[in-house]
C-alpha cells in the first residue's frame, strides 16, 4: 500500500520504520525541520514498563486535592469553565480512578508495554549488525528503580508490584539497603527512603536521539521524509479517505494515512466528526550536563512520590515528569522548572553541574485511561496510533508493530484493546 504517517515523533518515525519493513510504500508528513523537536524531544529518557499504573487510580483524587492551589503540584488542573475538552476530559479521569477500571487499564499497559520492549531490544538487535545503535541514543539497560520516601507510598506500591507481576511484569518489592546497592548515589539519603521496587529489564535512554537515529534508517531504507509540511486537512470520497492537504496546497493521495500527531490529534480530526479522548499533559525537564566525578545516579530512577524520573544519557543527567492540564500551552512556568532542581538536590545532595540546566516543556497526548489510541478509524483508509501519553517511547516499536499486523488484516500477537 501507498501510505501516509502524520508526524514524525517517536510513535510517528517507529510507525514508518515497520511499515516500510513490511513491505509499504511510505511518505512521513513533519510540520517541523526534524524529527523528535516536539514531545519526544527531551522527555524522561525511560523505557518504564514498570510505569505502568495510570495517573487514572483510587488514589490520584485525594492527592489531586491535597495538591490544589500549588504552582509546583506533580498533578496540576488548571480547570476553566470555557475548556469544555478538559472538563469532559476529567469526568472521564474520574471514572478512570475506579479500581476496576485501574485493574483493566494497567493489564492492557502492561501487556502492550512489554510486547513494545521486546520489540524494542530486536530493532536494536538488528539494527547494531552494521553499528552499535545503542550507543546512538545513549541507551542504558540497567533497568528502573523506583523509590519512595513516604511509607504509606511504599505500601501501595508493593500491592501494585504484585499486580504488574501477575500480568507478567518483573517488579520487586526491595528495601532501602537494596536501593542504595542497585544505586549507590542515593547513599547521602538512606534516612529519607522507605523502600522501593525494581525492574531491571526496563531500560532508558535518549528518545530524540534514538528517533533521529531511526528516522535516518527508515530514510536510507525508502521511507520518504517531508519536513516543514503541516498537514491542514484529509481529502475524503464520501468518507472514504483518499490523501491530505498541506498547508502550502499541495494534494498527496494515498490507499491509508496513519494518524500520530500527539496531542494534536484530537483537535485534527474534530472537523471530521471525530472526538478523540485525548487532552494535551504538559511535562517539564531539566537536562544536566555533569561535572566530571559527581555522585549522580546511572540507573534510571522514578520518584513516584514527586511524578519524577532521573535517567542518565551520557554525561547528562534529565530530571523530568509532573504534569499540567493547561491546553495547548507551552510557556516555561519557572516554578514547576525550580520543583525538578530541588528535588534533584534533596535526593543527590552532592551533585554538581556545569552550566545552567536546559529546562524544556512537551505537551503529551494523554487519555483519560492512560490506554492509547491504536487502530482503525470511523474513517476508511485513517488510522490512528496516538494518546501514549508519558509512555510514547515505551509503547512505540510495540504500537508501531502492532498496528502493521492490523494495516495488513492479520491479528496482533499482544492482547490490547485495539479500536
Amino acid at each position: 500500500m501507498k501510505i501516509l504517517v502524520l508526524g514524525a515523533g517517536v510513535i510517528g518515525t517507529t510507525s514508518a520504520w515497520y511499515l516500510r519493513q513490511a513491505g509499504h510504500e511510505v511518505t512521513v508528513l513533519e510540520r517541523r525541520e526534524r524529527a523528535a523537536l516536539e514531545t519526544s524531544f527531551a522527555n524522561g529518557g525511560q523505557i518504564s514498563v514498570s510505569h505502568a499504573e495510570p495517573w487514572a487510580n483510587p488514589h490520584a483524587i485525594p492527592q489531586a486535592l491535597a495538591w490544589l492551589g500549588r504552582e509546583d503540584a506533580p498533578l496540576l488542573f488548571r480547570l476553566r469553565p470555557h475548556d469544555f475538552a478538559l472538563l469532559r476530559w476529567s469526568f472521564a479521569f474520574l471514572h478512570n480512578c475506579l479500581p476496576a477500571r485501574t485493574r483493566d487499564n494497567i493489564r492492557a499497559i502492561v501487556r502492550l508495554a512489554l510486547y513494545s520492549r521486546a520489540q524494542l531490544q530486536h530493532l536494536r538487535q538488528t539494527l547494531s549488525e552494521t553499528a552499535d545503535f545503542n550507543r546512538e541514543y545513549d541507551g542504558l539497560q540497567k533497568g528502573i528503580l523506583h523509590i519512595y520516601t513516604e511509607r504509606e507510598a511504599f505500601k501501595r506500591a508493593i500491592a501494585t508490584s504484585r499486580l504488574m507481576q501477575n500480568y507478567g511484569l518483573e517488579r520487586e518489592p526491595i528495601d532501602a539497603e537494596t536501593c542504595i546497592n542497585i544505586e549507590p548515589a542515593l547513599a547521602p539519603i538512606r534516612h529519607l527512603l522507605a523502600g522501593g521496587d525494581y525492574t531491571p529489564t526496563d531500560e532508558s535512554g535518549d528518545a530524540h536521539r534514538f528517533t533521529q537515529a531511526l528516522a535516518a534508517r527508515a530514510a536510507a531504507a525508502g521511507v520518504s521524509f517531508h519536513y516543514n509540511a503541516p498537514v491542514v486537512g484529509l481529502e475524503l470520497h464520501g468518507r472514504k479517505l483518499q490523501g491530505v492537504t498541506l498547508q502550502d496546497g499541495r494534494s498527496l493521495k494515498a490507499d491509508a494515512c496513519v494518524l500520530a500527531l500527539g496531542s494534536y490529534s484530537a483537535p485534527f480530526l474534530h472537523p471530521y466528526g471525530i472526538h478523540l479522548p485525548i487532552y494535551p499533559a504538559k511535562g517539564y525537564s531539566a537536562t544536566l550536563e555533569l561535572e566530571n566525578g559527581t555522585p549522580a545516579p546511572s540507573v534510571s530512577l522514578t520518584d513516584d512520590t514527586h511524578k519524577l524520573v532521573f535517567s542518565r544519557l551520557g554525561n547528562r543527567l534529565r530530571v523530568a515528569g509532573t504534569a499540567e492540564f493547561n491546553g495547548f500551552n507551552l510557556e516555561i512556568n519557572p516554578t514547576r522548572c525550580q520543583a525538578l532542581l530541588q528535588r534533584a538536590g534533596t535526593l543527590f545532595p552532592d551533585l554538581r553541574y556545569s552550566g545552567d540546566p536546559n529546562f524544556w516543556c512537551g505537551l503529551r497526548p494523554a487519555t483519560p485511561s492512560n490506554v492509547p489510541l491504536i487502530g482503525q478509524s470511523k474513517l476508511p483508509g485513517l488510522w490512528l496510533n496516538t494518546g501514549h501519553g508519558t509512555l510514547g517511547w515505551t509503547m512505540a516499536c510495540g504500537s508501531a508493530a502492532a498496528l502493521t499486523d492490523l494495516m495488513a488484516g492479520q491479528k496482533s500477537v499482544v492482547a490490547f484493546p485495539f479500536l
